[in-house]
């Protein structure tokens, strides 16, 4: 089986080097028995990879089976994973296989392993090393024959160093570490994904598959999908369920990505330009900031002054000085657009908001642009 052929079989989408590459250590480790450790981001599809390799593995005539780590209660986790006998604990009304033993000549994947409490990670070593467990309130042992996979998004070395993982555990399932790549390290695959999940959900909901505008996957290429390949899924099916034509355009797209939090640090650090045009934008703009500091401080004084003269003589300002809110705030938007030649995201930047609220402004106001 070629590489091409396994990511069709298993449904990895993609076509960059780093995918390639991870493909082709998947199919050297898959039929060996070896513990494979997998790491990646949150939502770069390591269910997906564990699934391939047990799919190619020896023992795919078996079962698989997901346990994430984090999702069952501490209490209980054991329990789930190696089984217990009637009457050992409050609520064991009957014997219960755990999910080792389901797994038995298969494979089981760990996902979230980090979130393994001490005392269980103790009782996945000795599986690892003898292949043998005892059930919670058995005195007799259980031997299995398991392959185990095990994902994390976090740096298990660190949890080692923080002593919220063991080091023998990690040793023994680090054998063979593979690192899912972000999609932001892989955008030529982007647009593939995208494709694929449109298609999927066009499929699934009887509608006609949806086109992309060039601005639209100019979009998703440029955005750093922090979520990954499961955000990549969320923003497409989102748009196509509340687009009503056909075609998915930027204004589709850009409601529907999150703004990164930006931090102090980065708040505070030159930014280097390249172009004289953002080197006159930002002259424009640190001028904007001066002048508005002025009007602030002068209208701060008018305001005290005022306050003092209306105790005074008792003046009295008519409604016709009142200006709404919302009318300088359309009025901001409007010489903004104006100023970037409708460049939202310049203008965005130049309001000091996100693209999102100032395209919701956009439709609150019913400004065209």
């Amino acid at each position: 089986m070629t590489g091409s052929e396994f990511q069709q079989k298993f449904n990895i989408i993609g076509k960059s080097k780093a995918i390639k590459d991870l493909v082709d250590i998947m199919m050297q480790v898959s039929q060996s028995d070896i513990s494979i450790l997998l790491h990646g981001e949150s939502g770069t599809g390591k269910d997906v990879f564990a699934r391939a390799i047990h799919g190619y593995s020896n023992r795919a005539n078996h079962q698989l089976v997901n346990v994430n780590c984090g999702a069952i209660p501490e209490g209980l986790l054991e329990s789930e994973l190696f089984g217990h006998k009637k009457g050992s604990f409050t609520g064991a009304i009957d014997n219960r296989k755990g999910y080792f033993e389901v797994a038995d000549n298969g494979t089981i994947f760990l996902d979230e392993i980090p979130e393994m409490p001490i005392t269980t990670q103790v009782k996945l070593l000795r599986v690892l090393e003898t292949k043998e467990f005892m059930p919670i309130g058995s005195e007799t042992v259980t031997s299995v024959n398991v392959r185990i996979i095990a994902a994390s998004h976090k740096d298990l070395q660190k949890e080692v160093d923080a002593k919220r993982f063991r080091h023998d555990l990690y040793f023994r399932l680090k054998a063979v570490t593979l690192n899912i790549p972000p999609l932001r390290e892989r955008r030529e695959d982007i647009s593939l994904l995208a494709e694929h999940f449109a298609f999927n959900y066009a499929r699934n909901n009887n509608i006609e598959v949806p086109y992309f505008s060039h601005e639209a996957g100019q979009r998703l290429y440029d955005y750093a999908w922090p979520g990954n390949i499961r955000e990549l899924k969320n923003v497409v099916e989102t748009a196509i369920a509340l687009n009503k034509g056909n075609t998915i355009s930027e204004e589709d797209i850009i409601p529907l990505l999150s703004n990164p939090p930006q931090t102090e640090e980065s708040r505070n650090l030159p930014v280097h330009l390249n172009k004289p045009s953002d080197a006159l934008d930002r002259e424009m703009i640190y001028r904007a900031l001066i002048e508005i500091k002025k009007d602030v401080m002068f209208l701060k004084n008018f305001a005290v002054e005022q306050a003092h003269s209306s105790n005074s003589n008792n003046n009295q300002i008519t409604v016709n000085e009142v200006i709404p809110l919302d009318l300088l705030e359309q009025e901001a938007i409007k010489n903004a657009l104006n100023y970037t030649k409708g460049s939202k995201r310049r203008a965005a930047q130049l309001l000091n908001i996100s693209e999102r609220t100032l395209y919701r402004k956009l439709k609150e106001y019913n400004i065209e642009y």
